[in-house]
Order: C-alpha cells, then structure tokens, then sequence
C-alpha cells in the first residue's frame, strides 16, 4: 500500500523501510504541511470526541500533570427510557481547553477513518500492530511526567509547537510485563528542543521522555504519536509453547509424586523436544505466520442483502501473501487458505493491493470477473465494501488501484 504519510516520514527520518524502527532515536521535519491537516487538526479531533461515546482511559483530561476526574468533563447522556450513555460534556471540555490543559483521545484510529487507513498503511509498512493516540495540549499546561514506553513510537507534530525532553534507556530494552522495575530515569540527555508544526520524532522503547508547554504561554500543540509493539523473543517463546499443544508428550500431567528417576526422565524428555521445535520452528516463521493468522480486521458484515458492492479495499492488517502456482493462486489471510485459479492473479494483485478498488474498472483492465473475486474476499473478511466514510480516510492519501 502506497500512502503519504509513510512516504513523507521515510524522507523526513532518512529511512528506505521500516529496519530502523528501534534502533535508535531520529528526528526530521515533513514539510508537506497540508499532509499533516489531511491527516487531523483540531477541531476534526474536537468533533470526533463530541459524537461518539467516550469514556476514561481511552478518553481523558490533565491539568497540572494529573488526571482530572472524568465527572468534571463526561456526563452521561440520559435517554427517554432511562438509559445512561457516557458522552463528554462539550461545554465542560470547552472550558478546560481555554482554560489549558491537555486531552488526550487513545485509539482514535478507532473513531477516524483517515486515520484507521494510515494505521493500516503502517502496519503492512512495519509488519507489527500500530495504534494511534491524539494529544492536544492548550496554553501553557504540562504534560505527564518523565516516562518511557514499553513500544516504540513515531511522534507527529499535527499543529502548534511543544518542548520536550528525551532521555535514553535506564534498562536494556524493559517491558511491560518484565522480570525488574524500571522506575530510575536515565541521566543521558538526547535531545531537548521545542517539535513545530511537521516536525517528527522516533523514540525508541524504554527511552525516558515528556512533554510540556509550560514555556510556551498562549497557543496549543496537537500531536499523533503511533505506538508500534515489535514481537521479542519472549513472544516466540509463547507461540512455541502454543505449538506444543500438538504434541502428546506436552498435554500430559507433570508427574508430582513420581520418583527422582522418573521426574529426571520426564524432564529430559520434555528438554528434547523443547530443543527439536526451537530448532523447527524459527523466529522468522513464527513471525510469518503471525501475520498470516491475524484475525480480520473490523469491517461491514458481508451480508449480501444490500447488492453486490461497486467499490472494495482490502482491510487485513498486514498484508496478504499471494503464491502463484501452476494453476492456482493461493491467498493466505486471517487464518485462511483460499484458492483460486491461475487468470485471476492479476485481478487479486488489484484487490489486495491495500488501495481503494472500483470493481467496473478492474474488470475492464484484467478481462476477469472481478465481482465474483471480490464479492468471495469480502465474504472471507479480507476486503470490505468501501462505503463513503471509509473511503474519505484514503481521499488524497492513498490512490485507487488502476493496474
């Protein structure tokens, strides 16, 4: 999938591909200014949080450095049946922005389309799972404390101006669930300075940093950081004890009350083959069939009560491995094998392609039955019917598929 935004941040950090991520921190500027306002801006992330329902943690307000209370700005709206559905209380949430302060809205690739497309694009960018979170921060409010993350991060500078501090890692590579505390910040300074509007920093995990704008005065600074988890070996591990499952000699009990030479054979038994799958069962595959295994996506049902749908996209969260066969193209996919004949390659390289398909147009350039594939991807959860919300999130950002 082509989209703006990866390639604007490759050029911005000096990056050919995604190898970088973690490695190390980077810092660059897109000039392209309205990118940055295609993607959010201010009132667009006000509008988001003003009609839909929203609620702590996803949704949250500080002020001084502290969480505000969520009943000082969600009011659950009552309706005639008694009904109570949390929304924020837009008057309560206007006061505390002019007032300064910083609201933050988790997950909002959940709410946006634009931003749920350019989630995507990073993810079969990165091959790892990418959230975003939106941060608009207001007059001279601080931000949270010193912290690090237990991912890596890429921060956009949306609009406006903040000042941060970014320190380095004062534990090899911490995480969330770990065997020590890392609660000590690093000493080390890597750089301090002020993010302006386009400007674009990659923090990698476990380094300590925050933000403010207590030196700032009036104004405000909106920024997307998107949180990328790269697998470990601690992961591989997991998916090596869940492949275990096939084999008999693993679902048997450990023998509790057997005797000395009995738990030494057991346990040398149970060595052995731990061995023989780490030695089968390599990293690199475990990686490939996590992307391959990936659920579908949130998408439209299929329900086929609505017609056949004149536009699709693909909505898998990495993308699909296509193999070409003598006579057969296999689509591997949210934990499917499907398999279709040789001629409808070039119509599948279209429809996977992560681009926005206009069905019509495919036909006429392949000569194939580009409804019947598309209506069976759609049906298997791989592609979704491109509805007008959706399709305003690739406007601009990511071009139809044509060839």
């Amino acid at each position: 999938m082509d989209h703006r935004f990866v390639t604007a941040l490759e050029k911005a950090l000096g990056w050919t591909g995604a190898a970088p991520l973690g490695t190390g921190f980077a810092r660059g500027t897109i000039e392209d200014l309205d990118l940055l306002d295609r993607l959010l801006n201010p009132q667009r992330l006000l509008d988001l949080v003003m009609r839909r329902s929203v609620n702590t943690p996803q949704f949250r307000i500080f002020q001084s450095g502290s969480g505000l209370h969520p009943g000082r700005y969600i009011e659950p709206a009552v309706t005639r049946r008694g009904q109570a559905i949390p929304m924020a209380d837009m008057h309560r949430v206007g006061a505390l922005v002019r007032e300064g302060c910083t609201m933050v809205l988790d997950e909002i690739d959940f709410f946006d389309p634009t931003m749920e497309a350019t989630c995507r694009a990073l993810q079969w960018w990165a091959r790892e799972l990418v959230q975003a979170n939106a941060y608009l921060t207001t007059n001279d409010a601080s931000g949270f404390d010193l912290h690090w993350d237990d991912h890596d991060t890429l921060i956009v500078q949306l609009a406006g101006q903040k000042t941060w501090d970014v320190r380095g890692a004062s534990r090899p590579a911490p995480m969330y669930r770990d065997s020590a505390p890392n609660t000590e910040p690093s000493e080390e300074i890597i750089w301090r300075g002020t993010l302006r509007t386009g400007d674009v920093m990659h923090i990698p995990r476990g380094f300590w940093h925050q933000a403010t704008r207590g030196d700032q005065g009036e104004g405000y600074s909106l920024h997307a950081t998107f949180g990328i988890v790269k697998r470990t070996g601690v992961n591989w591990l997991a998916w090596l004890a869940d492949q275990a499952r096939a084999e008999e000699l693993f679902r048997h009990d450990l023998d509790r009350w057997a005797t000395p030479d009995r738990w030494q054979e057991q346990q040398r038994a149970l060595a052995q083959s731990v061995a023989r799958l780490a030695g089968e069962l390599s990293p690199q595959e475990y990686l490939g069939a996590r992307e391959r295994e990936r659920r579908a996506a949130r998408h439209l049902p299929a329900t086929g009560l609505f017609g056949r749908p004149e536009d699709v996209v693909c909505v898998t969260d990495f993308e699909p491995v296509i193999q070409r066969n003598d006579t057969t193209v296999d689509v591997l996919a949210v934990g499917k094998k499907i398999t279709f004949a040789a001629k409808a390659y070039p119509a599948l390289g279209l429809l996977l392609s992560g681009h926005p398909v206009r069905i019509a147009d495919a036909a006429a350039a392949t000569g194939v039955d580009v409804a019947q594939l598309a209506e069976t991807l759609v049906k298997e959860e791989l592609c979704t019917e491109l509805t007008p919300a959706l399709s305003s999130g690739y406007t601009g950002l990511v071009t139809a598929a044509t060839s």
